[in-house]
């Protein structure tokens, strides 16, 4: 049953899988050297979209499907086998221990979740879910709060996202979004 394997061979399970988890808001590089950490170390990830339902605000401005496109956009530039990665979306339901019910709900059966959140990380292992951190990739740079606040600024936020996530960015007239999102009294409604 999901990652209680811990320990055991997992090889004799079928496909050994492991889900990283985020919001996304935006795809960028981190997020990138992550999911590769996990390919390199299992058969397939599951890209688990947290508050999946939640967008137009300066902390979430982009819809869960905006944060799909972003993903494998970034991904297929990238080169990655998209047959390898499932990605998924996962609404925030306001009760912690149910939240993890929702996740395991949500996703194919796993066997490992990688979140650098450390209260994400303690809601998981209290329902015998093993975790892991991925390695962080230039952390104090690749933070999407940060990269958000270099949209709303004029900053050059681009070179921290994969080129093809930029590009869809600004088609979809992000920036905009970002900047009035984060001005806007309604944003702090929706966090």
């Amino acid at each position: 049953m999901l990652a209680r394997w811990v320990g055991l061979d997992l090889t004799s399970k079928g496909v050994v899988r492991a889900v990283l988890i985020g919001r996304f808001q935006p795809f960028h590089m981190g997020h990138l050297s992550a999911v590769k950490e996990i390919l390199q170390g299992f058969d397939e990830a599951i890209i688990a979209i947290g508050s999946s339902q939640f967008s137009h605000t300066f902390d979430n401005p982009f819809t869960a499907g905006e944060r799909i496109e972003m993903i494998r956009l970034a991904l297929k530039e990238d080169g990655q086998d998209l047959a390898r990665i499932i990605t998924v979306t996962v609404p925030d339901i306001g009760e912690h221990r149910l939240w993890v019910a929702r996740l395991v709900a949500m996703c194919p059966r796993f066997d490992v979740a990688y979140s650098n959140n450390p209260f994400v990380r303690l809601l998981l292992e209290e329902q015998g879910i093993a975790t892991r951190g991925a390695e962080l990739y230039n952390r104090e740079m690749l933070n999407a709060t940060r990269i958000r606040m270099l949209m709303a600024e004029g900053g050059d936020w681009k070179r921290y996202v994969p080129k093809s996530v930029a590009d869809y960015i600004d088609g979809l007239g992000g920036v905009e979004r970002v900047r009035i999102a984060k001005s806007s009294a309604t944003s702090a409604l929706f966090r």
